[in-house]
This record gives structure tokens, sequence and C-alpha cells, in this order.
């Protein structure tokens, strides 16, 4: 009779070489407990969770949601919208303009506000 080995499955070539640490909050830790309890499995026990994330990311379905355009292209925009600005401006210095007409001076506030939530969309998604 032959003997069968011991231990963990021996995976060859799809030998797992890329690490990914994960840390939790204690809300978030809770959650993954409460997640690991609904499959019995015991989150002290060693060797339960990375099994269990890898199939739940892997075999999950992931949503796509709105992406921003590319960072180093919005950057650009925004740099040209700025030029833009500074464009108007000095041709209203230039002209001796104190005061530009009121279709310039809304633009421009329209332009600061999509500025802005540009600005806190980019952070938002930085920290989500």
């Amino acid at each position: 009779m032959e003997q069968r080995k011991r231990g963990r499955k021996r995976l060859g070539k799809k030998k797992r070489g890329h690490n990914v640490m994960l840390r939790f909050n204690d809300m978030e830790y809770e959650r993954l407990k409460k997640i690991c309890e609904s499959y019995d499995l015991d989150i002290s026990e060693r060797g339960t969770i990375s099994p269990l994330l890898r199939r739940l990311v892997l075999n999950g379905e992931a949503e796509e949601k709105d992406r921003l355009p590319d960072k180093s292209n919005l950057a650009y925009h925004i740099n040209k919208i700025g030029n833009n600005i500074n464009q108007l401006v000095k041709i209203a210095h230039h002209k001796n303009l104190r005061s530009p007409n009121s279709d310039l001076e809304r633009e421009i506030n329209r332009t600061n506000e999509l500025l802005y939530m540009i600005i806190e969309i980019t952070m938002e998604e930085k920290s989500g």
C-alpha cells in the first residue's frame, strides 16, 4: 500500500510568489469574522483567511465603477484651463478693465466650481 504524502498540496508551476498584505480596522475585522462564521471557518486558525479571500476576490463579480479619466491627462487639462484663465486676466489688465464683464466672471466662477469638484473626486478616490 502506497503511503500518502502529508501536508499541503504542491502547486508546482502555479506557485504563488506575489504577496498582498491587508490591514483591517476593528469594524472591518468584525465584518470579516462574520463572513468567516458564515462559511464555518475559524478566523484564528492559520491558513483559513487567505484561501477564503482568494476565492471571494477571484470568483466574485467585480463591479465596474465610474472611473475618472487618466490622472496625468486630467492634470494636463486643469493646467490648460489655468492658462486660459491667466490669458483672460492678462488681457483684462492690459485693456485696463478693472471689472471684467459679468459673462466672463460667471464663466470663471463655473470653472472654479468644476475644478473644485474634480479635486474632491480625486481626493475621495485616493482615500477610498
